[in-house]
C-alpha cells in the first residue's frame, strides 16, 4: 500500500507541495470541465483545512506559453489562493515565506521550463525548496518521469492523495477480476494498446475492440478497409488477436464515402469508404456482451469523436450507466461523452486518466507509484 496523505504527521504550519493535474479543457478562456480539479478537491480540501501550507503543482497543455491563470480564476471561487506566475522571484520566495496556516498558492504551468519534462536536478532541487513533504494526487499523468512526479519523491518524503489511491485501488480489480470479466478497447493507436490486449486476452472472458483498432483486425482478416486509419502491425502479431474466439469487433460500421455517411456490414467496405464509427448493430451487440458481466473496464471510444461521430459511444455510454456489474472507465474523450450526458456518479469509477490507466493495467505500476515506493524504502 502507498503510504495516504493521512500517515502525514502534524500537518499544521507543515508546507506541503501537492501535484495536481489541474489540465482541463479551456474555451474562450474559460474552463469547460472541471472534472479532474473535482476528483482532486478531497486532497486539497483536506490539506487545507488541517492548516498545512500548500504549493500546487500543475502543468496545462502542451505548448510552453499556455498559463494556468484560467484554471486559478476558476479555482479561486472554490478554494482561495495566491496565482505564481514567476516561481524565481524574489516575490514568490516572500509570498511563500509569509504563508499562514491554511494558505494555498498555485504556480504557474511547470511545462514552461525545460527542467520538468526532462526531470532536471536542479529544477527538481528548486521545487523541493518549497515543501517539508510531497504529495502526488495526478495519478493521469504519473506514468511520465517529470520533476514533478519522480524527481520530488526523491528529496522530499512522499505521500498518495486520496484520488491517486482510489485510481490504484480501483484499476487493481482488473488484476484478479471478477467474471465474466469484460474489456473494451476503443481509440485510434493499436500500438499503444496492443500490450493491454496481449495480458488482458488471457484475463478476460471477452474483449471487444473497437475504433479504429478494429480496422487492423479487419485488414488481418482479409477485410476492405478502404481509406480507414490502420497500424504498421506485423500479421504475425495481428493474428493470435484476430483470430481469438474472446475478440470481438463490430458487425457493421458508420463509413464515410463519396461525401455521404452510412452504416455498413465490416465485411462490405468499399476501396473509398473511411470507417468513422461503430453501428447500431454493434452497439446492440455490445449490450448483448456486457449483460451479466460482474466487471467491466472500457478505455477509448469508438469513432472520430474529434469530428462529431461519437453517437456509438454516448449510447455504449448510456448502456454501462445502467449495468449492475462493476464499471470502470477511463481515457478522455470517453470520459467527455460521460461528463457531457452527466452520467459520472452512475459508474462505479470514472478514472481520470488516458494514457496511465493503460500503462498501469499492462504493468501494474507506474513511475509516479514506483518514485514514493523507493522513497519508503
Amino acid at each position: 500500500m502507498l503510504p495516504s496523505v493521512k500517515e502525514i504527521s502534524n500537518l499544521k504550519d507543515k508546507r506541503v507541495v501537492l501535484r495536481l493535474d489541474l489540465n482541463m479543457p479551456i474555451e474562450g478562456g474559460r474552463v469547460v470541465n472541471d472534472f479532474r480539479l473535482r476528483k482532486s478537491l478531497t486532497t486539497l480540501k483536506y490539506l487545507a483545512e488541517k492548516g498545512a501550507k500548500v504549493v500546487i503543482l500543475s502543468h496545462i497543455g502542451r505548448n510552453k506559453k499556455d498559463t494556468l491563470r484560467p484554471i486559478s480564476i476558476y479555482l479561486q471561487n472554490i478554494i482561495p489562493h495566491t496565482f505564481i506566475s514567476n516561481i524565481y522571484s524574489q516575490n514568490t520566495l516572500d509570498t511563500y515565506n509569509n504563508m499562514k496556516s491554511g494558505d494555498v498558492l498555485l504556480f504557474e504551468n511547470l511545462r514552461q521550463f525545460d527542467g520538468e519534462e526532462g526531470n532536471d536536478p536542479k529544477f527538481v532541487e528548486h521545487l523541493g525548496k518549497f515543501g517539508d513533504v510531497f504529495v502526488n494526487d495526478a495519478f493521469s499523468v504519473s506514468h511520465r518521469e517529470h520533476a514533478s512526479i519522480v524527481g520530488l519523491p526523491s528529496i522530499l518524503p512522499s505521500y498518495a492523495g486520496f484520488q491517486f489511491q482510489d485510481e490504484v485501488m480501483e484499476l487493481s480489480k482488473a488484476f484478479n477480476p471478477e467474471h465474466p470479466f469484460v474489456l473494451i478497447i476503443g481509440g485510434a493507436k493499436f500500438q499503444t494498446k496492443l500490450p493491454l490486449i496481449e495480458k488482458f486476452i488471457k484475463k478476460a472472458d471477452i474483449l471487444f475492440v473497437g475504433g479504429a483498432l478494429a480496422n487492423d483486425i479487419y485488414k488481418n482478416k482479409g477485410y476492405e478497409v478502404g481509406i480507414s486509419l490502420t497500424s504498421d502491425i506485423s500479421d504475425d502479431v495481428m493474428e493470435p488477436i484476430a483470430n481469438s474466439k474472446k475478440i470481438f469487433t463490430p458487425s457493421d460500421v458508420v463509413v464515410l464515402g463519396d461525401s455521404k455517411v452510412e452504416i455498413k456490414d465490416c465485411k462490405k467496405i468499399g476501396k473509398n469508404d473511411q470507417i468513422v464509427d461503430a453501428g447500431k448493430k454493434s452497439v446492440k451487440e455490445i449490450e448483448s456482451l456486457v449483460k451479466g458481466a460482474k466487471l467491466v473496464i472500457w478505455n477509448g471510444p469508438f469513432g472520430l469523436y474529434e469530428k462529431g461521430f461519437d453517437e456509438a459511444t454516448k449510447k455504449v455510454a448510456k448502456i454501462l450507466s445502467k449495468s449492475k456489474a462493476t464499471t470502470i472507465v477511463g481515457g478522455g474523450d470517453t470520459v467527455a461523452v460521460i461528463e457531457e450526458q452527466k452520467l459520472t456518479e452512475k459508474y462505479t469509477f470514472v478514472s481520470t486518466a488516458g494514457g496511465a490507466m493503460l500503462d498501469f493495467l499492462e504493468k501494474g505500476t507506474i513511475a509516479g507509484i514506483e518514485a514514493i515506493e523507493i522513497r519508503q524504502k
